[in-house]
């Protein structure tokens, strides 16, 4: 199956350097282009596309409210976000309107074609470790370092939901989970599904971001 990908970026020459990786992929097509949010939204709206690769600063229409726009609509394609490091703060704002992850815009072609198969395959998952070290990173110069209330769903959880939970927040996949806790992998599988049914998050990114806004782990990666 052939993933549709779409470039959303004000730099021309940044699009084409990415379209130019993406041709030379026999299971990737590059199927439209847009210089800010609001003509992403248009053209989405004529165009099937799987993943998007989407900038953040951009006129007319930043990144972090196009994808909320985009993740808002039912069956919306995957969101990546562009980032550097300076834009941190972005990023998390990104993530937690519903983007599947984040890459550095000077991201070396084969992470960057493991991370647009990796949200195409249902598994929504770009690196926790670097998601978990980005929030680590700004984590306190979020607003008035207050923290949000308690998650009602997190009252549902079991305590070895809660665990997982922790340690899925903390960048383990699902294998160093399992040795962990000294379960299956399948098991872990089961756990993090229903953390996210109970939850009503979309993946495992999401999974870290409300991990850290509500102090279940801390910046640092110990547990809150």
């Amino acid at each position: 199956m052939t993933i549709r990908v779409m470039l959303v970026d004000d730099q021309a020459l940044l699009r084409t350097g990415f379209r130019m990786v993406l041709a030379a992929q026999p299971d990737m097509e590059v199927v439209a282009e847009a210089g800010d949010g609001v003509e992403a939204l248009q053209v989405l709206r004529a165009t099937a596309v799987d993943v998007v690769l989407m900038d953040v600063r951009m006129p007319k229409l930043d990144g972090v409210e196009a994808t909320r726009r985009i993740c808002g609509e039912p069956g919306a394609p995957k969101v990546l976000i562009l980032t550097t490091f300076d834009l941190d703060e972005y990023a998390f704002s990104a993530l937690k309107a519903g983007a599947s992850g984040f890459l550095l815009k000077d991201v070396p072609p084969a992470e960057l074609l493991a991370a647009i198969r990796s949200v195409h395959s249902g598994d929504a998952v770009v690196a926790p470790s670097t998601t978990r070290r980005l929030l680590d990173r700004f984590a306190p110069m979020l607003p008035s370092g207050v923290q949000e209330p308690p998650h009602a769903g997190l009252q549902r959880l079991t305590e070895r939901e809660r665990e997982v939970m922790v340690l899925v927040a903390q960048g383990l996949s699902n294998g160093e989970i399992a040795a962990r806790l000294v379960l299956s992998e399948a098991t872990v599988k089961t756990h993090v599904g229903r953390i996210l049914t109970k939850l009503g998050l979309r993946d495992r990114v999401q999974v870290v971001v409300l991990a850290y806004e509500t102090g279940l782990v801390r910046a640092g990666g110990g547990r809150g």
